[in-house]
């Protein structure tokens, strides 16, 4: 019976049994941890060391300056692209500035040329003419302004010197067709009244009908129901 037993604890037929070790679950993995943190650390000195060894860690070093002053180098050729760049812009706000004040003067300059050539124009009709020295109208000019504005002017003078100041009144008339049958017009109303001392210019717009055709312009100075001087002018 006690062979039997025992023969059966020996062969395979004899029950499993486990064997368990009595050493926790935390020390367990602490002793892990410490194991890989071991490994690791060796695995970080081994490259590290590698690297001294094959001289690579003191090339990347030499190399991360020259970046460095390139990047630097850069930056400082980039700041004076800049600066030129923004000289230019001002250069080209200073060109442009300068030629529109010099196309505003060419402008100012060709309105006082058309101002003087006006005016020597009215000055050369104040010389005195072969007449009398009467009182008379020297220039009479009209021109449409558009379809329906005409302007007129009207230079009066006096040509004898140290002539008394006439008072009288100034009408302007326009005549021609308007849808083929005559039509006429007059600057005002009523003659303007005028008040010459040596000389007198007046001139105006008259409104006109768009279908009207304007053939002659007639200036007459009046003094009461008589006229003192009279001119025509044909468009």
């Amino acid at each position: 019976m006690r062979f039997r037993l025992l023969r059966r604890r020996l062969t395979v037929s004899a029950p499993r049994v486990s064997v368990r070790s009595t050493l926790p679950w935390p020390l367990r993995w602490l002793l892990g941890a410490v194991v890989l943190g071991f490994s690791g650390a060796l695995a970080v000195w081994a490259f590290e060391f590698g690297k001294d060894i094959a001289g690579l860690d003191r090339n990347a070093q030499q190399e991360l300056e020259q970046l460095r002053r390139e990047v630097q180098t850069l930056r400082t050729d980039l700041q004076e692209a800049q600066s030129v760049a923004n000289t230019t812009d001002s250069l080209l706000i200073t060109e442009r500035s300068a030629q529109e004040q010099l196309m505003m003067q060419i402008r100012q300059l060709q309105a006082d040329n058309q101002l003087l050539r006006s005016d020597l124009g009215f000055f050369e009709r104040l010389i005195p003419g072969s007449g009398n020295g009467a009182l008379s109208i020297r220039g009479l000019q009209a021109e449409r302004l558009s379809d329906t504005e005409l302007k007129w002017q009207v230079l009066m003078i006096q040509a004898s010197k140290n002539a008394p100041d006439f008072k009288g009144a100034l009408e302007v008339t326009f005549a021609g067709t308007l849808a083929g049958k005559p039509w006429s017009a007059r600057q005002a109303p009523s003659p303007q009244p005028v008040l010459i001392k040596g000389y007198l210019r007046m001139e105006g717009v008259v409104d006109v009908p768009a279908q009207a055709v304007v053939e002659n312009v007639t200036a007459k100075i009046l003094q009461g129901n008589s006229v003192r001087s009279m001119q025509s002018f044909n468009l």
